[in-house]
Parts: structure tokens; sequence; C-alpha cells
């Protein structure tokens, strides 16, 4: 086994409303002074610059090897991410590492340039989710370690991924842990309810949209010991970073020419990525920062409008949602948002003004990228197909510099959302979705032959009636 890390941080809660501090050893979700959200900060980070960017890459790039299930996953990068935690409170499940597949000949071909998709749907729970879960539970577990309680409540909103991975996460973690999770009544597939019920957790439905369970979730969080573990959540983000780690990692730690696409949602995952990107840019480990691009669906779409208006000029209101394909992005009040505009500032002071965008994309769009997307050998969520969507909106707007490639977020397992692939195929999305199949993108199944007409013919009589039809079909020749 790997020797544990030695390093040890100063982790505290900063809130970006007021700028009060508060000590680590507690759970708080939000600021008690003021309502602002959180962001950990190590105030021993300098400390890691006396190891040189080189250095760091080589500690990484040889914990690749590691077998010790403790420096596997999301804490390969342990000194970025919770150099608070003992060996005995990390979870390990399996998750992070996950492949960065080049897109096929096919779809370069169909997009105009190259590009790859991050399939974050091959985590456990076969979402994103789960690297921020990984950090939120072990965090959790030195809690419980340190605290010596014998209980534990977690609770969450979710519109699928987040409670799947929670309550993946809390049965692992054994009795002391009760998962339960609040999910919109109908706006769920039946794919991601079954995740937290197969795990045990308790599962409440709230009429209304993610917003609203998000209200309850928060109110019992601002008022009862309770584990929060939506984004709100500091060391869900920690977690998260890792998939910007991830992504340096693979390319030998050069990014300066890659642009990293990534769905908006609540805002959480984008947070993540720019200040992992930043905090290896601070250490020296990558010398140029890659670009930004954050997609929203126009049925959810406040932080596409905030940017849009010019600097000066920018105020941030939430919006009504309207039904999305891309459950994930269906929030219309982000809740890390303010962490997205802090980042966003120290991003572009560093990587310049063209550095973080957002891409605005319909439903359409969405749901015929994924499809798209599939149809060429990869395994994209509407979330992967609605970065594809964005891809091509800044191909067409010609928002790529010539030597850029595109690395897409496909943040959960398309299997998750075979629903709504069903309902293009057979023209069943309700008006509000404003989705009208493409026949040319219709894949439905064929009767090649019936029972009926099996009856009465012997084995190799009904082969050879099948067999004919499928020639029949395809034309094909005769050896």
């Amino acid at each position: 086994m790997s020797d544990f890390p030695k390093y040890r941080g100063e982790l505290e809660y900063v809130c970006l409303g007021c700028g009060r501090i508060f000590p680590m050893d507690e759970l708080y979700y939000t600021c008690p002074q003021c309502g602002g959200v959180f962001l950990l900060r190590d105030n021993n980070f300098d400390q890691l610059k006396e190891f040189s960017g080189r250095e760091w890459r080589d500690t990484f790039d040889s914990r690749m090897a590691s077998k010790d299930t403790r420096l596997k996953g999301i804490f390969r990068f342990y000194e970025l991410i919770a150099p608070v935690l003992e060996k005995e409170d990390i979870v390990y499940l399996g998750e992070a590492n996950t492949p960065i597949i080049p897109a096929s000949s096919g779809l370069r071909e169909k997009i105009g340039r190259d590009f790859a998709y991050k399939n974050d749907g091959q985590n456990p729970s076969a979402s994103f989710k789960d690297r921020g879960m990984a950090c939120a539970f072990s965090f959790l577990h030195k809690l419980v370690r340190e605290k010596g309680w014998d209980k534990v409540l977690t609770i969450c909103a979710s519109t699928g991924d987040t409670s799947a991975s929670a309550a993946l996460y809390g049965a692992y973690s054994g009795e002391a842990v009760r998962t339960v999770v609040l999910l919109p009544e109908g706006k769920v597939t039946p794919q991601q309810m079954a995740q937290p019920l197969g795990s045990g957790a308790l599962v409440l439905e709230v009429g209304g949209v993610f917003d609203d369970c998000m209200k309850v979730v928060e109110y019992l969080a601002d008022n009862y010991r309770v584990a929060l573990l939506n984004s709100k959540n500091a060391w869900r983000i920690l977690g998260q970073e890792s998939y910007a780690y991830e992504i340096a990692q693979w390319y030998d730690w050069d990014v300066g020419f890659k642009a990293v696409f990534v769905p908006i949602g609540n805002a959480g995952n984008i947070t993540a990525i720019m200040r992992g990107f930043l905090k290896i840019h601070d250490l020296g480990i990558i010398h140029k920062l890659p670009r930004i691009f954050g997609v929203q669906t126009a049925h959810a779409d406040p932080v596409y409008r905030y940017y849009q208006s010019q600097k000066g000029e920018r105020e941030y209101r939430p919006v009504s949602v309207r039904p999305s394909v891309a459950q994930a992005a269906m929030i219309g009040n982000p809740v890390s948002f303010p962490r997205v505009r802090a980042l966003v500032d120290e991003y572009e002071y560093i990587a310049g003004d063209q550095s973080f965008n957002v891409i605005q994309v319909s439903e359409q769009e969405i749901i015929e990228g994924m499809l798209l997307a599939n149809r060429h050998g990869h395994i994209a969520c509407t979330q992967g197909g609605e970065c594809l969507a964005g891809l091509k909106k800044a191909v067409r707007a010609e928002m790529l510099h010539p030597e850029e490639e595109a690395v897409l977020d496909a943040t959960a397992h398309m299997l998750k959302f075979i629903g709504f692939q069903e309902m293009y195929f057979n023209n069943e999305f309700p008006p509000g979705y404003e989705i009208v199949p493409d026949k040319d993108m219709v894949n439905r199944p064929q009767t090649l032959i019936s029972e009926n007409e099996r009856n009465g013919h012997s084995d190799s009589e009904y082969a050879r009636l099948a067999g004919d039809r499928v020639v029949e079909m395809l034309g094909l020749d005769s050896r």
C-alpha cells in the first residue's frame, strides 16, 4: 500500500456574500449572517508551492498506478481536495478516473472539428455526482468519528442524479447513516427513481420542480441537524474539482488549447471545474488555463441571460423553468451562481475576457444532440446532448480557435434517460417541451416474423422464412 499523504491543510468556510469565515468542524451550508454560499479555503495552500509543478505532476502521475483505494479516486489529488481527512475517513466506491473518448470519425465530420467526451456516466451511480459525494461522505465520516455521533440523517433535493449518488454512498456507510431524498413528483425518470429506492433511501415526492424541493431541504438544514448533500454543501464542490484535474492529467497537463463544455444546471459542477483549473494553475501544474463554455437550455437560462449583458449592466434574476429533457438543467435559480460569478472574475483576470462563455440551446437541439452522439458510438445523456448542441452553436458562431479541441461533459449514463429517447421515437413529448421528432432520427423495432407465422413450420423452415425476409429487406448478396 502507498504511503498516505502527510500534508494537512487548514480548511475554513468563506462566505461569498459577506466575507465572514467559519471553522470547518461543523456542517455549514449557507452563511448564518447573510445567507450567502460558501467556498472552502485552505489557509496552508501556499505550503504546496514549496514543490514545483513538475514534482506535483510526477506525484499525481505515480498515484495512477497505486492499488491503494484511499488514493485511487478523487483523492489521488488529496492535497488539492480535502487534506484534512485521515485514511480511515475516506470512502471509495470506484468513482472518478472516467475516460475521455475522442469523437468517432463520423461524428467529427458532422460537427466539423475534433472533440471528445468525458464519460462521467461511468461513475458507480452512473453520474458525476459521485465525485462530490465521495468527498462529502468522507468528511461526514470524519465528523462522526471525531464527535462520536451514532446517527446521521443525510438529505438532498434532486432531479435524479444527486439522489442516486447520495443513496448509494449512504447505503455503503452503514446503519449510522439514513438517507432521505426529495424528488419533484412526476419529473424523474423511472430509471432514476429506481436507484435511490434500490439503495434503501426514503424517497419523498414533492409537487412542483427541483427548486421547490430545494426550499424544503434548505428549511430542514437551517433548523435541524441534518447533513445536506446538494451542491450548497461546499465539500461536494471540492470533490467535483477532480474533474478538472483528470482532464489536465489526461492531456499530460497541457490544456491551454482545450475548450471545456459543461452543462450549468445548479452551477456546482462548473464552479468546481473552474476552481480546479485555477488551483493547479496557481501551483504551476498547468501553465495555461483552458477556456470554459457553460451551456444552458432556453427553458432554464438565468446564467446565460446574466452574461449576455455587458459588464457593469449585469443583474442576476432567477427564471421560471419550463420542461426540459436535460433534467439536471431544469433549475431556474442555481444555488452556486454566486460561486460562478466570483470565480469567473478570477478566471477572466488570468485568462482573458473570452475565457468564459455561456451558450443557450433549445430542447430540440439537446435531445437530438444526445441521439446524434449515441448513434455514433457514444453513451451521452441529455446533458451530454446539451453540450454537443452547445459545441455545434459555438462552431457555427466561430467562437472556437482553429487549434482548440473541445472536451464535452457527459454527466450521466444515457440509460438513465432512455425514457426521453422513447418519447422522441414515439412522438410523445407534451407541447411544453417544444420537441418535434425528425423522422430521419427515429429508430423503432420492426417485426420480422410474428409468433403466429411460426405455427406449422419446422425450425429449419422458420429460419429460412425469416432469413429470406432479412435478405429481401437488406438486399444481401449470395456467397
